[in-house]
């Protein structure tokens, strides 16, 4: 796979019918290993052991209905409170980020409603602060850490 700009990690790899598959610690179980996995699991990774995102507040590919048709939000993560915290839109590593992407997690947003936005493909990573009230929005330098206020 991918060497990613993001910590290395130990993953627990195996094959099922002659497939790759990777064990996804938040949905506890083995799933098919695609170049997106490669990078959302890496992701998870980091937000659970540098950014400190409980396991138990994120979910991964959050089934949502948008406009009629059913979405996929990758990573998903929550405060103690239920509200969504942080959105993340993860691309394979050979997918630039382009406009579209933003695109596609500002429509989840507006279901979703979350103070941060996260879109990588693990090679770059642009993360964004929303400010719903002002109907604005500023990148930042870094990823947030898990707070509970």
């Amino acid at each position: 796979m991918y060497e990613l700009n993001l910590p290395p990690c130990e993953f627990r790899l195996k094959k099922e019918k002659d497939l790759p598959c990777i064990f996804d610690e938040i949905r506890k179980k083995y799933v098919k290993l695609t170049p997106e996995e490669w990078v959302r699991q890496h992701v998870v990774h980091f937000l659970l052991k540098q950014k400190k995102y409980p396991a138990s507040l994120m979910g991964v590919e959050v089934g949502m209905e948008i406009q009629k048709m059913q979405r996929r939000a990758d990573i998903v993560c929550y405060d103690s409170s239920a509200n969504v915290r942080l959105v993340v839109e993860c691309k394979a590593p050979e997918v630039k980020i382009t406009q579209a992407v933003f695109e596609q997690i500002a429509q989840y947003n507006i279901l979703l409603k979350s103070k941060y936005l996260l879109v990588t493909n693990g090679l770059e990573h642009f993360v964004c602060e929303i400010d719903a009230e002002n109907k604005t929005y500023k990148f930042l330098d870094d990823i947030p850490e898990y707070r509970t206020n």
